[in-house]
């Protein structure tokens, strides 16, 4: 589901007076990004960014906007031969949303300084547009860093609406239930990449026979329903949502300024100094842009996660034999729980409620054969195999 349609009526910019193909970004240090890439720079956002993807738009002329949405419909009635038709109203309920200033500051070598304005921001537009749609969905979506009233976070924390579980068929339908028994409409899922093989699984089975999937790969929708991938999402979660229920504005165009002379406090050298441009002969940009957003109604968002994994502290040292590691790990085994154990490079730690049954399985004592660098994941799993605690060390095997 895309929600940025008629872009060039949304992107409000202001015009230039003056040739970005002609002057230089040593002649030009501060002002508003040329038209032609703020539409680019803007478009990328839009197309980039999930909440932007999935919420409505809502234009702004000012930092604030008082709009009203559709909260409830006018009813039907019965009526009997000769009887006065009953009348209702639809109930329309005002809100007011809020922008908020985004900035973001990106280091470059001075040659950049004798660029035409038009070429530096071709070659900065990705940069900018990527800084902008993490920040923001990150604050919107998992209320990181968040300065809005709002987030997906907030509100299923707020409503109670959560699954604790694995990605199973089972549990997704329960997700959905969450918000269809409340008369809301799942019309998109927010998940991320690492949950593709999870997902895979979310089969309904009867009689050792698949009967239905619930994940289409070839076209990313789950139960029918589009899902948009966010990287910062950890594995294991997902959220579900009446997207109908959630906006976001942008009220003015984006500024820009080019500093030689500052030092940057929150970025760092690799000796942890910060990066000053005047010693270093760097030049740094810095972009702002403002941008509004709200949900207008929190029970019309839920998430599934596999909820907080244990963690387990695994130690790897050379075992008896060539080839073997000797594993110690804390704390103990629970009772009634049995560990499993993988090796292999660059190994994930299963999520919590992750089955490993076809893991091999570790007595808590023995020697493991496996390679020096490698990486082994030890899993605690209840009797049905699902994770409850785990953990990760690199392989030191006896030569």
């Amino acid at each position: 589901m895309n929600r940025n349609k008629n872009l060039k009526t949304r992107l409000q910019l202001f015009a230039q007076t003056w040739n970005p193909d002609r002057v230089t970004v040593f002649e030009h240090k501060d002002g508003s990004i040329p038209e032609k890439h703020q539409t680019l720079i803007l478009k990328e956002i839009m197309e980039n960014s999930k909440v932007m993807q999935l919420a409505k738009y809502e234009e702004m002329d000012s930092k604030e906007k008082k709009f009203e949405y559709f909260a409830k419909g006018p009813g039907a009635y019965w009526v009997g031969e000769g009887e006065k038709i009953k009348t209702s109203k639809a109930q329309w309920l005002q809100v007011k949303m809020v922008a908020k200033k985004l900035g973001v500051i990106i280091p470059c070598s001075r040659e950049f300084l004798h660029y035409k304005m038009s070429d530096f921001f071709e070659v900065m537009k990705p940069k900018i547009a990527e800084a902008f749609y993490k920040k923001f969905d990150a604050a919107a979506i998992l209320d990181k860093e968040n300065p809005f009233l709002h987030a997906v976070e907030k509100s299923v924390s707020a409503t109670g609406n959560v699954v604790d579980g694995d990605l199973s068929y089972d549990h997704i339908l329960e997700l959905e239930d969450l918000l269809t028994n409340e008369d809301y409409d799942v019309n998109a899922f927010i998940s991320t990449k690492k949950n593709r093989s999870m997902l895979r699984n979310s089969h309904r089975i009867e009689n050792g026979v698949v009967v239905e999937s619930l994940y289409d790969r070839a076209n990313n929708t789950l139960d029918g329903h589009p899902m948009v991938e966010m990287k910062a999402l950890d594995k294991g979660t997902i959220y579900a949502g009446d997207f109908d229920y959630m906006y976001y504005g942008i009220p003015y165009g984006m500024s820009y300024k080019i500093s030689e002379e500052a030092q940057l406090s929150t970025l760092t050298n690799a000796d942890g100094t910060p990066v000053n441009l005047y010693e270093q002969e760097l030049v740094a940009l810095r972009v702002t842009m403002d941008v509004g957003f709200m949900i207008v109604k929190d029970e019309a968002f839920a998430k599934l996660t596999c909820g907080g994994l244990g963690e387990l502290k695994v130690t790897s040292a050379a075992g008896t034999e060539t080839g073997d590691t000797k594993i110690t790990v804390s704390p103990a085994v629970t009772s009634g729980n049995s560990y499993k154990y993988k090796t292999g490079e660059m190994l994930d730690v299963p999520v919590k409620g992750q089955n490993v049954k076809n893991w091999p399985v570790w007595d808590g004592s023995a020697d493991i054969k496996a390679a020096s660098g490698n990486d082994i994941v030890i899993a605690e799993c209840d009797a049905s195999y699902y994770v409850v605690n785990a953990g990760k060390a690199t392989v030191v095997s006896a030569e």
